[in-house]
């Protein structure tokens, strides 16, 4: 069915910026959670199918910037000024509705598929 492979993750240091790509099997309504150790995964990014709407958890705008090629089928989560408080396993994933109704996009359930997740680590 719907496969998500999440990679770009790695071990930097704050201010650092990294690029995280998702590539999919198909062009979905899709987002990006994280979750770091003992805590709840949060959301952080989501986009339209056809990038029309873009939406960010609060922690993350103006520093991250969601986008989509769906030519290729992939996601991009781009990373800018990254903090110690951004480390944390980031994992995308697909949606077979839509985000254009209510804020749907802000929660797990409304995700149908997820990757395997990307150690984003940010040292201080």
């Amino acid at each position: 069915q719907v496969q998500l492979v999440e990679s770009g993750g790695g071990l930097v240091q704050a201010g650092a910026t990294l690029r995280l790509s998702c590539a999919a099997s198909g062009n979905y309504a899709m987002g990006w959670f994280r979750q770091a150790p003992g805590k709840e995964r949060e959301f952080v990014a989501a986009i339209s199918w056809d990038a029309y709407s873009t939406y960010y958890a609060d922690s993350v705008k103006g520093r991250f910037t969601i986008s989509r090629e769906n030519a290729k089928n992939t996601m991009y989560l781009q990373m800018n000024s990254l903090k110690p408080e951004d480390t944390a396993v980031y994992y995308c994933a697909a949606s077979l509705g839509s985000f254009r109704y209510s804020k749907t996009y802000y929660y797990t359930a409304s995700y149908d598929y997820w990757g395997q997740g990307t150690q984003v680590t940010v040292s201080s």
